[in-house]
C-alpha cells in the first residue's frame, strides 16, 4: 500500500501540464487550431500523463483594457474594491493559469500581418508589472520563468522569403514580449501559404511533419 501510494505521488509529480491557448474564431476549420492541437498530440505521445487544459480565448474574449481594469492593475490587493476585484478577475485567473502550466502552446494566426485583437487583448492582461514582470536597476525582468512555448503560426501568404519576409510581426512580437514575461524557450511552428496555390494542398502536413518536441 505504502509502495502503491508513493509511486502514485511520484507521477502526479511528474505529470506534466499543457496549457492550450486558442485565438482563433474558426473553430473546426482553423488551420492555427489544427496545428495547435498536433503540437498538443506530439507531446502527449512524448508524455502520455500529460494533462491538458484548453483555454479557447474566442468563446470569452478579454476585453481591451479600459481604465477600471488599469485602476486594478496598479492598485494594491488589499486595498481592491469590488469594482477592482471585478475587473482583475480574469487577469489573475489567466496569470495562475499560465503559472500552473509546464508547456503553453499558444495558436496565433495572421490577422492584418500580426496577432489577432483576442489574443493580443490576452496579453494585455497577462502583462502586469510586479506580477509577471518587475523593474530592477538591470531593466526589466520577466517572472514567468521555467516555461516551455510552442507557438502555432498560420499565415496565407509567405513570409519566411521573399519580399513579404519582414511583414511578419507576429514572431518577432511574440518572441520579444514572451520573453519580456520570462518566457525565453519559445519554438515557433509555422504553416504557410494557406492562400497560394502552390503551397496551400501541403502546408498544414509540412508544418506538422516539422514539430519536434
Amino acid at each position: 500500500m505504502f509502495v502503491l501510494l508513493f509511486i502514485t505521488k511520484q507521477t502526479r509529480l511528474k505529470m506534466a501540464k499543457i496549457l492550450n491557448i486558442i485565438s482563433s474564431p474558426r473553430g473546426e476549420a482553423s488551420n492555427s487550431i489544427k496545428l495547435g492541437n498536433a503540437i498538443v498530440e506530439k507531446l502527449r505521445e512524448k508524455d502520455p500523463a500529460a494533462v491538458v487544459q484548453v483555454k479557447d480565448l474566442t468563446k470569452n474574449p478579454f476585453p481591451h483594457l479600459e481604465e477600471a481594469h488599469l485602476a486594478a492593475f496598479f492598485t494594491p490587493a488589499e486595498k481592491h474594491t469590488d469594482a477592482n476585484k471585478a475587473a482583475i478577475k480574469h487577469s489573475n485567473e489567466s496569470i495562475q493559469e499560465i503559472m500552473d502550466a509546464d508547456i503553453i502552446v499558444i495558436g496565433a494566426p495572421m490577422y492584418n500581418f500580426g496577432v489577432s485583437s483576442t489574443l493580443k487583448a490576452w496579453i494585455d492582461h497577462i502583462a502586469r508589472a510586479g506580477v509577471t514582470f518587475k523593474y530592477t536597476e538591470n531593466g526589466p525582468q520577466g517572472l514567468l520563468t521555467g516555461k516551455k512555448v510552442y507557438v502555432a503560426v498560420t499565415t496565407g501568404g509567405v513570409y519566411s522569403e521573399g519580399a513579404y519576409k519582414t511583414a511578419d510581426f507576429i514572431s518577432p512580437y511574440l518572441k520579444f514580449m514572451l520573453g519580456f514575461l520570462g518566457m525565453t524557450d519559445v519554438t515557433f511552428v509555422t504553416a504557410e501559404g494557406f492562400a497560394v496555390a502552390d503551397f496551400q494542398a501541403t502546408a498544414l502536413d509540412k508544418a506538422i511533419d516539422s514539430i519536434a518536441v
